[in-house]
């Protein structure tokens, strides 16, 4: 239902610059989605615990095929290890910070990952590029803080941004040090 709660609202949730009736049809091609291949940043100092490229982007986005590969997923796909969870997670960094948070950054674009394993990166260097590899209904950033870099085993941890804006009521607004919600769209 999230999903089709995103494709229909008109009020900034669509993922395409193409019309939705073409959307939905055809598809839409990547470079005709809004953050393809924009840049991921490192969210801070640390080091490059794992890299995984290699894995290709569906073109075009069409919502029907895409959702249906997301419940096959879903449904069937076991992994145990992060090496054979890089089907679902397509192309992934993790990244330690000192104090032992790791940061995984996933659906990467195939062949944009700008970094490997052991690499010292800093806060705010480009690691790669926004894509839509692995289990991806469109083009889109998976980012999340754990306690363990075992994907399976990890925990999720609280994320604060230093600064964001929101899109709200048709302008981006400044956040300060704060927690976007739920299905918010936001920019950095």
């Amino acid at each position: 239902m999230g999903v089709l709660f995103f494709f229909w609202n008109k009020k900034g949730y669509k993922f395409y610059k193409t019309p939705v009736l073409t959307s939905l049809i055809f598809g839409a091609k990547l470079e005709n989605t809004y953050c393809w291949s924009q840049p991921i940043l490192s969210p801070f100092d640390g080091e490059i615990i794992e890299a995984q490229d290699g894995i290709k982007e569906r073109n075009p986005v069409h919502m029907v095929r895409d959702f249906f590969v997301v419940l096959k997923n879903g449904f069937f796909f076991r992994g145990e290890t992060n090496s054979e969870l890089h089907p679902v997670l397509g192309n992934f960094i993790i990244i330690k910070r000192d104090n032992g948070v790791y940061c995984l950054l996933a659906h990467a674009r195939k062949g944009s990952i700008k970094v490997k394993a052991g690499q010292k990166v800093m806060e705010g260097q480009q690691v790669a590029e926004v894509g839509h590899s692995g289990n991806s209904t469109a083009p889109h950033l998976h980012f999340q803080l754990m306690d363990n870099p075992n994907l399976i085993e990890a925990k999720g941890l609280p994320c604060c941004f230093k600064g964001y804006k929101v899109y709200s009521q048709g302008a981006w607004e400044p956040v300060e040090n704060g927690i976007p919600g739920k299905r918010v769209r936001i920019f950095s």
